[in-house]
């Protein structure tokens, strides 16, 4: 029995081309933008306005923090310029919604860094795609400064293979230096995100890291 794709007669151009928009995002049909468009149309023009202008203004304005990578609307971030955080502790996590999700555990007082991903063969990703260098840059220029100086790297990234595969290069980049190497205690199942696991289970995974072993 062959299945009819989604086939939509409009009466606009300009509707069209708002479903067109709409509908790139990620786990958004046509059917479902169609609905979101003429929701828009019911909405007053000042609400839609200030919509429109919210995502232009994520997309010009938003900055990443120069230390971390985290999104942030200064060129450091609040985590980074919180002095009351322990900057000798540096959580390695592969995206912006790791952070946010270690966060909401309310278990971590360290800093972050953010590498933009994973390496991935298979889809074309290596480690000069990521922020690894500027990882080790940032342990390099912080060793011996007694307020900053890492002592210990948490590697917080998936236990999927891609994840496995790039904790290891890290750990292999940071053997030159006098810092402990750690990573999350595996009471997340095998290739789990951080971002699905709860934050209980993903708490107790960061109280109880173990060192990273070859």
């Amino acid at each position: 029995m062959k299945v009819m794709a989604f086939k939509e007669n409009y009466p606009s151009k300009l509707l069209e081309d708002a479903v067109d928009a709409i509908s790139s995002l990620p786990g958004v049909g046509r059917r479902s933008a169609l609905r979101l468009a003429l929701h828009l149309l019911k909405q007053p023009v000042e609400n839609v306005h200030h919509f429109t202008t919210a995502i232009d203004r994520l997309r010009d304005d938003v900055k990443y923090c120069r230390h971390c990578r985290m999104i942030s609307d200064d060129e450091i971030c609040s985590i980074c310029a919180d002095r009351s955080r322990d900057h000798s502790l540096i959580c390695v996590v592969e995206s912006v919604r790791d952070v946010m999700s270690i966060e909401n555990t309310g278990q971590y007082r360290g800093v972050y860094h953010v590498l933009g991903g994973i390496i991935s063969p298979i889809n074309g990703v290596g480690p000069s795609d990521l922020t690894i260098r500027e990882l080790v840059s940032r342990v390099a220029s912080e060793q011996g400064d007694i307020l900053t100086s890492p002592t210990e790297v948490i590697l917080a990234l998936s236990g999927d293979v891609e994840g496995e595969t790039t904790s290891f290069y890290i750990y292999r980049q940071l053997s030159q230096f006098n810092v402990k190497v750690s990573t999350l205690a595996r009471g997340l199942g095998f290739g789990d995100d951080l971002e699905y696991a709860d934050e209980l289970t993903l708490g107790r995974s960061i109280v109880n890291r173990q060192p990273f072993k070859v």
